[in-house]
């Protein structure tokens, strides 16, 4: 009865029969505690990510030298050979360029590290150092590496599916053949994948600059990027390319150079050189790719710097013939280097957005293997890979250059 006697209590959301309302006053007590939590949380991550660090750079300093060693030692294990490749009777140096351009597109398509292409492109070298490869084959060779290298590498969710490589390929091999040539890959190369890439000797020798320097990297990893292309640099040994790319990328960006003690600084001015003459001769693809804030502009500023120095070239010698105007045609925007071919069907095949692959079969492919590999029949209509030409000729003139006493910075 003294239940029923009672009155509804009132709050500022009406009328309620419990005596368990809650007011706007707890609200806000709940919300500051919850608030209190979180930060404590925050500070506890933090804590935590800062004895992490310095962990880390304990135990560094600890094995670096015998991390390092471990690592030279196994990167001349690891490396193709470049004699080999030389006698494959079908694939030339000169799809080189196609093949790269693909899988430097399918790379930054699938959001992949810098490291996987590397290893990628490496796995693809050794294999060509001792299996005979067709040229209708040599762009699954490809995606085979780069499964490969994301497999071992990558986050998984990162790691492209067979039916993702086989759209980017527009449909030109059948499914199974991409499992077949993954698992011949890797009995070629007896399962040993590990390769240390350009990119982690890069690390340890940025680890010695005092403060971070993102556009020194985002340079460093460009110039690597462009040293895939030729074929001077596929026996160069990743730490001599790695520190020669690093001084390079100092001169351009006007940073001062290592000290002689630092590890850095046992560059290969051979190679510095050699690299510095392959900066004009850029492809599309890696030019668009390197444009992008988010790679520090690092082309764009590749491109300021050639004409700076074609200036003072032009400044140096006034009465010379070959100096009366800039050569529109070797500029950074102009990418002198082969592109990748195009197809009509380009859209409808990879509604994704990424370009046609670089090598296509000729055209007595599809006749070839529709047998074998069950391809559909307008496979056969595939246009041939571009023969070597005069131009490309030119383009990739692969004989070393005897540099002079001094290169210019």
């Amino acid at each position: 009865m003294a239940y029923l006697n009672q009155q509804p209590f009132v709050t500022s959301r009406g009328y309620c029969d419990s005596f368990f309302a809650e007011s706007d006053d707890d609200d806000e007590i709940y919300a500051v505690r919850a608030e209190a939590r979180e930060r404590a949380r925050v500070v506890a991550r933090t804590r935590q990510r800062e004895m992490a660090e310095d962990l880390s750079q304990m135990t560094r300093e600890e094995y670096e030298e015998d991390i390092l060693d471990h690592m030279e030692n196994m990167e001349t294990e690891t490396m193709p050979d470049v004699n080999s490749i030389d006698i494959q009777t079908e694939i030339q140096w000169f799809m080189r360029p196609y093949l790269l351009d693909f899988l430097i597109e399918a790379h930054h398509a699938f959001q992949l590290l810098p490291e996987t292409l590397f290893l990628a492109v490496n796995l693809l070298d050794r294999y060509c150092s001792r299996r005979v490869v067709y040229k209708r084959h040599y762009q699954l060779v490809g995606c085979a590496a780069l499964l490969i290298a994301a497999k071992y590498g990558d986050r998984k969710e990162r790691v492209p599916t067979i039916g993702e490589l086989r759209s980017m390929c527009c449909a030109l091999y059948d499914h199974d053949m991409f499992t077949q040539m993954e698992w011949h890959v890797l009995q070629t190369l007896n399962w040993i994948i590990g390769h240390p890439t350009v990119d982690n000797f890069l690390q340890i020798a940025l680890a010695e600059l005092p403060e971070d320097d993102p556009e020194v990297e985002h340079m460093s990893l460009y110039i690597c990027e462009i040293a895939l292309y030729h074929k001077e640099f596929v026996s160069v040994r990743p730490s001599t390319m790695a520190r020669s790319a690093l001084a390079l990328s100092r001169c351009i960006l006007a940073r001062p150079q290592p000290k002689l003690s630092e590890w850095a600084a046992r560059y290969d001015s051979y190679v510095v050189y050699n690299l510095s003459q392959r900066l004009r001769e850029l492809s599309q693809v890696l030019g668009r790719k390197y444009a992008s804030m988010h790679l520090s502009a690092v082309s764009t500023t590749v491109e300021g710097f050639l004409r700076r120095q074609e200036q003072l070239r032009r400044y140096a010698s006034p009465n010379s013939s070959d100096s009366a105007s800039v050569d529109q045609s070797l500029t950074a925007t102009s990418y002198t280097n082969p592109q990748t071919p195009q197809k009509g069907h380009f859209h409808a095949a990879v509604p994704a957005g990424v370009l046609t692959p670089p090598i296509t079969p000729d055209k007595d492919f599809g006749s070839t293997f529709s047998n074998t590999y069950g391809l559909p029949s307008h496979l056969s209509l595939s246009t041939s890979t571009p023969p070597p030409s005069a131009e490309h000729a030119n383009q990739y003139n692969y004989q070393f250059v005897q540099p002079p006493p001094q290169w210019v910075q």
